[in-house]
């Protein structure tokens, strides 16, 4: 492994485990075959060694940018996930309101209403494992 992929990936992987939590890295790392490795290497090298960790804009704004790009283009399944990681960002619920409402006049509003629900239902579950109810 060259240098630079070697820091991308320990810088990606502490700025992963930062923004998602160690208990979903270490999920998701479980589950991980040698299918997929090249394809990890990549998202921890790229996404989160380069993307995330940059701080060319803050995470609350990098989170409101990813949640709004994923609901315009329709990529919902990861929706929960970087709802659950607005908790390590400082994005609020009303942030994500405003994302929200972006993508329902410039990408949707059938997009921004499910990407609403899915908000409403991972905040909810979170509500729950905290023992705060609904």
């Amino acid at each position: 492994m060259h240098e630079e992929d070697r820091r991308l990936r320990e810088k990606g992987e502490a700025t992963r485990r930062e923004i998602l939590g160690d208990a979903h890295v270490d999920r998701a790392d479980a589950a991980g075959t040698p299918l997929d490795a090249p394809f990890r290497a990549l998202i921890t090298e790229g996404a989160w060694g380069r993307v995330w960790s940059s701080d060319a804009i803050s995470p609350r704004e990098r989170s409101m940018l990813t949640l709004a790009l994923l609901a315009a283009t329709g990529n919902f399944e990861e929706i929960p996930m970087h709802i659950r990681a607005t908790a390590r960002t400082g994005t609020s619920m009303t942030d994500v309101a405003e994302a929200f409402q972006h993508v329902a006049i410039y990408a949707g509003v059938p997009r921004a209403n499910h990407a609403l629900r899915l908000a409403r239902e991972t905040y909810a579950e979170m509500r729950a494992e905290a023992g705060e109810g609904t």
